[in-house]
């Protein structure tokens, strides 16, 4: 049993408050806005009935993300990247595990030559904005899946399994499940885990801070990382009907 004190008061295993709205936006084909305590990330799932050149005649449909933070999410006010001219590597590297989550449970045949485009804009950060993004992009993108079943642009919902994510690491020496940002920015490691809903790994990107961690101390943050996973999962599928 852990004697670490966490900075929000939480046990060691506990998620943050976590909440999904979906439907938040009005005009998207699908939406959520996801809530990982002071972590409030929109996600909307948009429709495009064109894929990109690369997949013309494939047979096969595409799922892409942008993400980006809101100039006051933060503290401080940062500058929109778009005023900059370019994105950060830090915004590609985050739109593109976000693609590559939703793709990894996507049946991309049965979706047919149509693409999914998911915005995650990132209305205020407290410290794991990407994992949140993913566990609501998947909400917004079974949804916009429902209505393309609607429309009758699809047969059938083109999924093969959920996914969410969720991080975890080593503070004060002790492994802790979500961590926020006073705890990331203090972490002695930090690991974002991505799995499905059935327990497959999409991918896991984990970091010493001090000094490397053991095969033990990682293992036990899987553990972690599997029991926040099955929470997000059931609150996913209440979201989007059961």
């Amino acid at each position: 049993m852990t004697t670490t004190q966490r900075p929000s008061g939480r046990a060691f295993d506990a998620l943050r408050t976590v909440s999904l709205e979906p439907g938040f936006a009005k005009y998207a084909e699908g939406s959520c806005l996801v809530r990982f305590g002071d972590t409030h990330v929109l996600c909307t799932a948009s429709v495009d009935e064109r894929v990109p050149p690369f997949m013309r005649n494939s047979g096969l449909g595409w799922v892409t993300a942008e993400y980006g933070m809101l100039p006051r999410s933060t503290a401080t006010r940062t500058d929109r990247e778009a005023a900059r001219g370019r994105q950060s590597g830090r915004t590609q590297e985050i739109q593109r595990l976000i693609g590559r989550a939703l793709r990894a449970i996507t049946d991309r045949k049965a979706l047919g030559e149509i693409q999914i485009k998911i915005d995650c804009d990132v209305l205020q950060a407290d410290g794991g904005t990407r994992t949140a993004a993913i566990t609501g992009s998947y909400v917004a993108l079974h949804l916009a899946f429902q209505h393309l079943i609607r429309v009758k642009a699809i047969k059938t919902l083109p999924l093969i399994d959920s996914v969410a994510a969720v991080s975890c690491g080593l503070y004060q020496g002790t492994p802790v499940l979500d961590l926020d940002y006073a705890e990331d920015s203090n972490a002695q490691a930090d690991a974002n885990f991505v799995l499905t809903g059935s327990g497959g790994i999409v991918e896991i990107q984990g970091t010493a801070e001090e000094r490397p961690f053991s095969e033990p101390q990682f293992l036990e943050l899987l553990r972690l990382a599997r029991q926040g996973i099955a929470e997000l999962t059931a609150l996913q599928k209440a979201a989007v009907g059961g």
